[in-house]
C-alpha cells in the first residue's frame, strides 16, 4: 500500500500514527541504531523517517539498507536539501516550506530534485512544511534562513495551513525543529486541524509520552519523535501505549 494511501486508512479509521526520525548523522553507532530499530519494532511503529536539516553523514543508503534488513515498516526520506535524496526509501516527503519565504524552498531546490526523483521511482508525497517557533533558534531554521511562525500566531497558521491545501499539497508537517526547546502547543496543532482536511503530522520538542499524547488529542495524525530518543530509547515504548492503547481517563 502506497504511504499516503496508508495515512489517510489509519486517519479514517481513527487510528495514530508513529514515526522514528533517525538523524543521519547521530546513527554511526551500530548498536544504538540497531537498539532503537528492535524498539521500533516491538512498539508497532508505523514509519521510519531519515533526514535531517543539515547531513554530513554521506551514506544515507547503508542506514536504509540496516533498516531493511532488519524492519518490514515503511522508510519515508526526509530530506533537507537534495542531497538527501538517494534509493532504496519507500517514501519521500517532497517539502514546502510555506511557512517561510525563502524561494529555494519553496520551488528552487524541488526543481533540482525532480529528475532525480522521476529516475528513483519512489513515492513522492508533496508536503506543507510548517516551522513553529520553539522558543530558540533551531537548525532547521537557520539552515532555511526562514522565520518560523510565532507560537501565538494562531490564525497566521491556519490561513498558512489553507493555503497550502488550495496549492494541492497532501500533507501538512507542523515542526518546532530538530532539538527544539518545547513542543508545538495544543492551541496550535487543533487551530491547523480544524482549518484543513489534510492529515497533519506533528514533530519536534516532544520529549515524552505526556506531550505526545497532547499532540495527538489536540488533533495529529502522525507525531515524530527524534531526538528525545537519543537520551531514552525506551520513550518509544511510552508514547506507543499512549497512542495506541490509550488510557480511558476515570
Amino acid at each position: 500500500m502506497a504511504i499516503l494511501e496508508l495515512i489517510h486508512k489509519r486517519r479514517l479509521q481513527h487510528q495514530k500514527s508513529l514515526a522514528v526520525l533517525i538523524d543521519p548523522d547521530k546513527s554511526d553507532d551500530p548498536e544504538k541504531l540497531g537498539r532503537l530499530i528492535q524498539l521500533a519494532n516491538k512498539n508497532c511503529i508505523q514509519f521510519f523517517f531519515l533526514g535531517g536539516s543539515l547531513v554530513m553523514n554521506p551514506d544515507l543508503s547503508a542506514i536504509i539498507q540496516r533498516i531493511r534488513k532488519e524492519s518490514k515498516q515503511p522508510i519515508v526520506l526526509f530530506p533537507g536539501s537534495p542531497l538527501q535524496i538517494v534509493p532504496g526509501a519507500d517514501a519521500v516527503l517532497f517539502l514546502s516550506l510555506i511557512s517561510g519565504r525563502n524561494p529555494d524552498l519553496l520551488i528552487g531546490q524541488h526543481v533540482q530534485a525532480a529528475p532525480l526523483l522521476r529516475n528513483l521511482g519512489m513515492e513522492i508525497i508533496p508536503t506543507g512544511y510548517m516551522l513553529i517557533n520553539s522558543g530558540k533558534l533551531t537548525s532547521a531554521a537557520y539552515v532555511s534562513n526562514t522565520f518560523p511562525i510565532p507560537e501565538d500566531k494562531y490564525a497566521l497558521a491556519a490561513s498558512t495551513a489553507m493555503a497550502g491545501e488550495m496549492l494541492g499539497l497532501k500533507l501538512l508537517y507542523l515542526d518546532a525543529g530538530s532539538g527544539a526547546e518545547k513542543e508545538i502547543s495544543p492551541k496550535m496543532i487543533s487551530t491547523v486541524r480544524k482549518s484543513v482536511n489534510l492529515p497533519l503530522i506533528v514533530g519536534g520538542g516532544i520529549d515524552s509520552e505526556l506531550k505526545a499524547d497532547a499532540a495527538f488529542k489536540a488533533g495529529a495524525d502522525l507525531v515524530v519523535v527524534g531526538n528525545a530518543l537519543e537520551k531514552d530509547p525506551d520513550l518509544i515504548r511510552l508514547i506507543a501505549e499512549k497512542a495506541f492503547h490509550p488510557i480511558q481517563d476515570k
